[in-house]
């Protein structure tokens, strides 16, 4: 390497025709780590700089939160002002290109005119019953059974909120195009290919083996209420006297910890309790004792006293609290996103680290078409 100050993908160029969440996601993670990412963005600019959440006081296009998190250290291009030839000339220098597996023909005309490694993301693949369906993160999280668990036992499972399920798309293309990006890179030349990930088949990473199990044996799991998550019991975060606590009891010496310290020793050595599926079948049993002794202590002395017993605690930071908490500032878990307004806010970091070739922290958001005209030789 030689050079202190170089990244680990300096070098790389990177071609956003599409900017869903996923595509940018992706997107952002080979910035992060140095490669030149260029948005090719409509006159309208991406999806993202529409999405909330929205940053108060600001007037769009500028004001998306979320568009800041996703477009930190890239480039902005608008489509237009790229003739025939200009776009030849941008997608000769890609080593990747990105887009949402949407036709277009444009694109498609100058790509299969040149090596790069294009990646599409779709909500269900280029193949399949559902291919040609359009998706939201709420459908992929019922087809993947993770709502099916979720919630309080009467009524209607509770729907996370947000961008997960394209996110986690967003990772797992990361991996595959970066793999072959490097691949083209140390001389394993495959010419023109096209690659795809599915949001589905991504997200089928949140239930684990669920899908499978219930492939092979036809069991559906009930749920069973607000944090009971089967097998294992007690599992979830619960609210203590001055905060919440994540709580993870498995092993019987897990138990045995924990029950001494919550001073629930009757429990402790109970035959059926030794195991987290005995214990969630004696719920109604332990949880109103282990709620009532919770509220009466501090989370964050529970966490200490947790960590010295073995006990897989952790306190639980509410959103404001977040940027607060000493090992995310330690660790360096958000960094500030500066808009073109001047606006600043701050978003999280790059989820992992490379310590000889470290990421960029933060950085600059382009505005629409901020760099027309200037990203050609």
């Amino acid at each position: 390497m030689g050079n202190e100050n170089r990244m680990a993908l300096d070098g790389l160029t990177v071609l956003d025709v599409s900017g869903t969440v996923s595509t940018s996601f992706c997107a952002r993670l080979f910035a992060d780590y140095g490669a030149r990412v260029i948005n090719l963005e409509s006159d309208n600019g991406f999806p993202t700089r529409r999405e909330p959440p929205f940053l108060e006081g600001q007037s769009p296009p500028d004001n998306s939160a979320l568009h800041a998190f996703l477009h930190t250290g890239k480039l902005s291009v608008r489509e237009k002002s790229l003739d025939d030839r200009a776009l030849d000339g941008l997608i000769e220098q890609a080593h990747l290109v990105l887009d949402d597996g949407a036709p277009v023909a444009r694109l498609a005309r100058a790509c299969d005119g040149f090596s790069c490694v294009r990646m599409s993301v779709s909500w269900y693949g280029d193949a399949g019953p559902y291919a040609d369906f359009v998706g939201s993160d709420a459908q992929i999280f019922a087809l993947n059974g993770m709502l099916r668990g979720i919630g309080r036992e009467e009524g209607p499972p509770i729907i996370p909120s947000g961008y997960q399920a394209q996110l986690a798309a967003g990772m797992t293309a990361y991996i595959g195009a970066l793999g072959h990006v490097l691949g083209a890179e140390l001389g394993n030349a495959l010419g023109p290919l096209h690659l795809h990930t599915s949001i589905l088949e991504s997200a089928l990473c949140f239930t684990e083996v669920g899908a499978v199990g219930y492939f092979n044996t036809g069991l559906q799991g009930d749920r069973m209420g607000i944090n009971r998550f089967p097998p294992t019991y007690p599992l979830g975060v619960f609210p203590c006297r001055d905060g919440w606590l994540g709580v993870t009891v498995l092993t019987p010496q897990q138990w045995h910890a924990f029950c001494t310290l919550l001073e629930m020793e009757e429990l402790a050595h109970v035959p059926l309790f030794q195991s987290a599926v005995g214990r969630l079948q004696s719920l109604d049993v332990i949880e109103p004792l282990m709620c009532e002794r919770l509220l009466e202590r501090s989370s964050s002395d529970l966490y200490r006293k947790g960590q010295q017993a073995r006990i897989p605690l952790a306190p639980v930071p509410t959103v404001e609290e977040l940027f607060t908490t000493d090992q995310f500032q330690h660790r360096k878990a958000f960094s500030n996103a500066e808009m073109t307004n001047g606006a600043s806010v701050a978003v999280p970091s790059v989820p992992f680290r490379l310590f000889h070739t470290p990421p960029h922290f933060g950085g600059q958001v382009a505005g629409l078409g901020e760099h027309d005209g200037v990203v050609l030789p």
